[in-house]
C-alpha cells in the first residue's frame, strides 16, 4: 500500500494493511460540534497529505454523514492506496427532521433514526447503504459496532453475516468495535476474525486491554486497532485541563492527579503527554494501529507531529518506577 512514510501493519491472517496511525471519522459526522463539508474535506486531504492511508467511519456518525464525507475524499484514489473501514449494526431509516438535531451527540438535522440489527439482512442492507453513501465499489473491513447491550445477536448472527461477506470477497477483514474487553476477547475466541477495535481500554490511563483481550489476540492472531486513546481529552494536550473530560464525563479528582503524574514523567524526557499516548498503544505486537479522531487540518498536523516524536525507552521504564505504566506492557 502506497504511503508517504507511516508504518503499515497487516491485519490479523488477512491481506488488509492499515497505518499505524489511522483517520477516525466521528468528527466528520459533527460529533459535538458542527462541521461543513470544506473543514471536512481539507482535514482529510491533510491527513491523505501526511502519508495517513487507513480510514474509519460509520453510518452511526451523523447519521451517514461522515461516511459520505469520507467517501467523497477517497473516490478519486486509487482503491489499492487506501484502507476503509466502516461498520454495521444500525440500519438509518429516513423520517422528517421537523426542525430537530440528531439526539446522539452529532450536531446534524435527525433526518434518520437508527434501529438496532445485527441479523443477516440487516448486516447486508447495512452494508449496501454504506456503499451508496461512500460512492466506493468496496470497503475493506466491516465492524460490528458498539454491540455491548446487543452481544448474543451480534455474535449469533452479525458474526455469521460478516464472515458470509468475506467469504464472498464483499469485505477482506472483520471484526467487532466495541469498549467492553471482555465481549471483544470473548469474540475473538469463539470467532474467526481479523481485528477489533478497542475504545479507550488500551491508553496510558486504562490498561485493561492487558487483562485478557491482547493475551487472546496473540494466541489467535488477531490485530488490534485502538481508538480513543486520549480517554476523550484527558490526554490530548500536553498540560490535562482540570475541564478534561475521561471517556466523554468530566474527569474525577483521582483520573486528573494521575494524567498529571503522567505528565510530568513525559515532560522529564522531553515527551509531550499526547505523544506519549499516542505511542502506548503500539508497543504490544498486536497492536496494529491508533486511530484518532479529527475534524481540521491543524488537529491532523498536531496528531501526526506528535506521532512522530521520538520516545526514549527510558520513558517507559520510568512509568514503569513511578507505578504509573503496568509491567506487562512491553517497552
Amino acid at each position: 500500500m502506497e504511503t508517504n512514510h507511516l508504518k503499515t501493519n497487516h491485519l490479523g491472517r488477512s491481506t488488509v494493511e492499515v497505518t499505524e496511525l489511522g483517520f477516525g471519522g466521528g468528527p466528520l459526522g459533527g460529533l459535538f460540534a458542527p462541521l461543513d463539508d470544506g473543514s471536512a474535506a481539507a482535514a482529510l486531504a491533510a491527513a491523505w497529505d501526511a502519508g495517513i492511508r487507513y480510514y474509519d467511519t460509520s453510518p452511526h456518525y451523523g447519521l451517514g454523514q461522515s461516511e459520505r464525507r469520507t467517501g467523497a475524499a477517497l473516490r478519486r484514489r486509487a482503491p489499492a492506496a487506501f484502507t476503509v473501514s466502516t461498520k454495521v449494526g444500525r440500519l438509518l431509516v429516513p423520517q422528517d427532521p421537523e426542525g430537530r438535531q440528531d439526539p446522539e451527540g452529532f450536531r446534524v438535522p435527525a433526518t434518520h433514526r437508527r434501529v438496532w440489527d445485527f441479523s443477516r439482512d440487516g448486516v447486508r442492507r447495512s452494508v449496501e447503504d454504506s456503499l451508496t453513501r461512500t460512492g466506493l465499489d468496496a470497503v475493506d473491513i466491516l465492524y460490528l459496532h458498539d454491540a455491548e447491550a446487543h452481544f448474543e445477536d451480534a455474535l449469533r448472527e452479525g458474526y455469521p453475516a460478516l464472515d458470509e461477506l468475506r467469504a464472498e470477497g464483499v469485505v477482506r477483514a472483520i471484526g467487532a468495535g466495541m469498549y467492553d474487553t471482555a465481549m471483544l476477547t470473548r469474540l475473538v475466541r469463539e470467532a474467526d476474525v481479523d481485528a477489533v477495535m478497542l475504545s479507550g481500554r488500551c491508553t496510558l490511563l486504562d490498561h485493561s486491554a492487558y487483562d485478557d483481550l491482547l493475551p487472546a489476540c496473540a494466541e489467535r492472531n488477531v490485530s488490534l486497532v485502538a481508538a480513543s486513546v486520549f480517554n476523550s481529552g484527558l490526554l490530548a494536550t500536553p498540560d490535562p485541563s482540570p475541564t478534561a473530560t475521561y471517556d466523554y464525563a468530566p474527569a474525577t479528582d483521582a483520573q486528573l492527579e494521575r494524567a498529571h503524574a503522567l505528565a510530568r514523567v513525559c515532560a522529564a524526557h522531553d515527551v509531550p503527554l499526547p505523544a506519549a499516548a499516542l505511542a502506548f498503544p503500539l508497543l504490544h505486537p498486536s497492536v496494529a494501529s491508533v486511530v484518532v479522531g479529527m475534524r481540521t487540518p491543524e488537529e491532523v498536523e498536531a496528531n501526526v507531529a506528535y506521532f512522530g516524536t521520538e520516545i526514549p525507552p527510558s520513558l517507559w521504564r520510568s512509568l514503569k518506577d513511578e507505578g504509573l505504566m503496568d509491567t506487562r506492557v512491553p517497552g
